[in-house]
C-alpha cells in the first residue's frame, strides 16, 4: 500500500486550479489479460501516452466491485478491485507509476446510490428493524398502491421500486439495481467518508464525485412540479426521457448537501494537496448549483455542468455566456469543463455536422476548451479526434441504450475501445473479442499513425498542452471577452501583470478580427498559422490566434 505521503510530487494545495485531467474509461482503455475488457494493468501499461500529452492527473472512472448493471456506477463494495480490473495491489502499482510521471490520480466515486448487491442494502431490505433499515430511502405507498410521490428515473419510469419483503418502495434514480442512500442518516455519512478516507490512505490525489446534487432528497416526498414545455431540455436525460417534464426541486438539489461536503472537505484537508470535482447534473441550475458546491473555499474545489455536454451548437456567443452565467452563479467558485466524456455523443460527432476539415476543427475546439477560464477535462480519444462509432443494436450493452433505442441510442457509442495499434483490428486493445466493437474509422486515427506525424490532432494537443503551461494567465488568470458575434471568439486571459489575447475562428472560412488596443506581441508555439497586422488579425478556417500585451 502506498500513502499520499509518498507520493513523488510537491504537495502543492492549488494544483487542481487550471489542471488538465485525462479521463480515463478502465473497461475500454487497454486489455492486458485477453477477456476483452481493459484493466488496471492495462491503464499502468499505457501511462507513458497520458504523461506524453502533458496533462496533469488522469480520472478513472470506476474499477470497484460490482455486477455491472451500469458497468461499475452500482457498487458492490467500495473498497476492493472487481475482479475484472484486477486487484488492490494492481491499484497500488499504478498509483506508484503515475507519481513516478509526476501524474496525479483521481478516482470516481459514486456515493449517491450502491448496487442492490451491497451488503448494505441487503441488511437494509431484509426487513423494517435492523442497523441498516433507514440506511437508503424506502417509503409506504400511496393507499392506492402507487408509488408514494411522482419522481422519476433518468433512465426511465418512475424512481421508485417496490420491494415484496419489506412492503415498501424504495428510490433509485437510476437503474432499478441502484438504489439511493440516505444520507440525512449520519451513520451513512460516516461509511461514505470511510470509503474516501480508504483510498486517500492508498495514496490518492483526489475525487471525481458522480452525481454530487443527487445525495440527499426531499424528506417530505413532496412531487416535484411539472416544467413548462419551452423550458425542456436535453441536457440531463435524452429528449425522448419523460425525466425532462418535471422541474427537479425535490428529488435532488437539497440544501442539506453542503453540510455534506463540508465534512468531506475537512476529511480531504487532513492529506496534502487533495482535489475533488463534482459532476452537477441539472439542466436548469447547473452552473448555479456549481457555484453553491464550489464557493467559501470549504467545500468543493471545483465542479462541473452539463453545458458543453449539451448538443447545443457551439457558438462564440453560447461560449461567452456560458462563462458570463457562472461567473454571475460563482463569483468565488472554479469549475472543470469537458466537451466530451464517457455519457455523451463525443463532441466531434456532436459539433461536427457539415465540417469538411474534421482535424482543423478538432484543433480549434481542443485549443478553445484549454483556454476558457478553469480546469479541463479531457476524454480519453479526443486526443485523436475519434468521432462518435455507430454500434448496432445487438452490439449496445448499455441498458440506457437498449429502454429508448433507436430514439437514443445510449453510451456505447462513445465507450468503445481506445485504439492504439492501426494495424491490429481491435487498435492494440486487446488479444480477444473487445467488450465493444472497434470501428474501422477509429484505426485510422490511432495513437501509432498520428504518434509521428507533426501534423495530427495528438501532436496537436501535445503542442497545445505545452503552450498553455508556458503561459500562466491560460492556466489560472481571470477571462474578459473582446467579442463574441457571429463566428470570432476573442478574449483577455490576465494573470498578475501579464496578459494573453486569444482569438478564434469558429467556421470553415477565413476571417478578420479585431486587435485590442495596447500592444501586442504574437505568440509562438501554439500550432497556428494565423498573422498580426496593424489593426487586424488574418485568422485562416478553424484556427486561433494568441498574443502578449507587452
Amino acid at each position: 500500500m502506498t500513502t499520499s505521503g509518498s507520493t513523488l510530487l510537491q504537495p502543492d494545495k492549488d494544483w487542481w486550479r487550471g489542471a488538465v485531467i485525462y479521463q480515463i474509461y478502465p473497461r475500454s482503455f487497454q486489455d492486458t489479460n485477453g477477456d476483452g475488457i481493459g484493466d488496471l494493468r492495462g491503464i499502468t501499461e499505457r501511462l507513458s501516452h497520458v504523461a506524453s500529452l502533458g496533462v496533469d492527473a488522469i480520472w478513472i472512472s470506476p474499477f470497484f466491485t460490482s455486477p455491472m448493471r451500469d458497468f461499475g456506477y452500482d457498487v458492490s463494495d467500495y473498497q476492493d478491485v472487481d475482479p475484472i480490473f484486477g486487484v488492490l495491489s494492481d491499484f497500488d502499482a499504478l498509483i506508484e507509476e503515475a507519481h513516478r510521471l509526476d501524474i496525479r490520480v483521481m478516482i470516481d466515486l459514486v456515493l449517491s446510490h450502491t448496487s442492490d448487491r451491497h451488503p448494505w442494502f441487503a441488511e437494509s431490505r431484509s426487513r423494517r428493524t435492523n442497523p441498516k433499515a433507514d440506511w437508503y430511502v424506502w417509503a409506504d405507498s400511496r393507499p392506492d398502491g402507487t408509488p408514494p410521490n411522482n419522481w422519476l428515473s433518468i433512465f426511465g419510469g418512475s424512481a421508485w421500486q417496490w420491494d415484496p419483503t419489506r412492503l415498501q418502495y424504495y428510490m433509485h434514480n437510476f437503474l432499478t439495481s441502484q438504489p439511493d442512500l440516505n444520507l440525512h442518516n449520519p451513520e451513512v455519512q460516516d461509511a461514505l467518508l470511510s470509503v474516501a478516507r480508504f483510498w486517500l490512505q492508498r495514496g490518492v490525489d483526489g475525487f471525481r464525485l458522480d452525481t454530487i446534487n443527487f445525495y440527499f432528497h426531499d424528506k417530505e416526498l413532496r412531487d416535484n412540479p411539472a416544467l413548462a414545455p419551452e423550458r425542456r431540455n436535453a441536457q440531463t436525460a435524452p429528449a425522448v426521457n419523460p425525466y425532462n417534464y418535471q422541474e427537479h426541486i425535490y428529488d435532488k438539489n437539497q440544501p442539506e448537501n453542503l453540510e455534506f461536503l463540508k465534512r468531506f472537505r475537512a476529511l480531504m484537508e487532513e492529506f496534502p494537496a487533495i482535489a475533488a470535482v463534482g459532476e452537477v447534473g441539472d439542466s436548469q441550475r447547473g452552473l448555479e448549483i456549481a457555484g453553491e458546491y464550489t464557493s467559501g473555499g470549504d467545500k468543493m474545489h471545483m465542479c462541473y455542468a452539463f453545458e458543453f455536454l449539451a448538443p447545443e451548437p457551439l457558438t462564440p456567443a453560447f461560449v461567452a455566456d456560458t462563462q458570463h452565467a457562472l461567473e454571475k452563479a460563482a463569483p468565488e467558485g472554479w469549475v472543470c469543463w469537458a466537451f466530451s466524456n464517457h455519457d455523451v455523443v463525443r463532441h466531434i460527432s456532436r459539433w461536427g455536422t457539415g465540417v469538411n476539415d474534421h482535424e482543423a476543427h478538432a484543433k480549434l475546439l481542443s485549443s478553445l476548451l484549454l483556454s476558457l477560464r478553469g480546469s479541463v477535462c479531457i476524454y480519453q480519444g479526443e486526443e485523436l479526434a475519434l468521432p462518435e462509432a455507430e454500434i448496432a443494436y445487438e452490439d449496445l450493452r448499455d441498458p440506457y441504450g437498449i429502454q429508448f433505442w433507436p430514439d437514443f441510442k445510449g453510451r456505447d457509442g462513445c465507450r468503445t475501445p481506445m485504439v492504439w495499434e492501426s494495424n491490429d483490428p481491435t487498435g492494440g486493445f486487446s488479444d480477444g473479442k473487445p467488450w465493444l466493437p472497434v470501428p474501422p474509422a477509429h484505426l485510422e486515427r490511432a495513437v501509432d499513425v498520428q504518434a509521428g506525424d507533426d501534423a495530427s490532432v495528438l501532436a496537436h494537443y501535445r503542442r497545445f498542452l505545452a503552450f498553455r503551461k508556458e503561459h500562466v494567465p491560460l492556466v489560472k488568470g481571470e477571462i474578459e471577452f473582446q467579442m463574441a458575434e457571429g463566428v470570432i471568439l476573442s478574449f483577455v486571459r490576465s494573470h498578475g501583470n501579464e496578459k494573453i489575447f486569444c482569438a478564434f475562428n469558429m467556421s470553415p472560412v477565413a476571417r478578420m478580427a479585431d486587435i485590442p488596443s495596447g500592444t501586442l506581441e504574437a505568440l509562438e508555439g501554439h500550432g497556428f498559422a494565423s498573422v498580426m497586422h496593424d489593426d487586424y488579425i488574418e485568422l485562416p478556417a478553424w484556427s486561433g490566434f494568441f498574443a502578449r500585451f507587452v
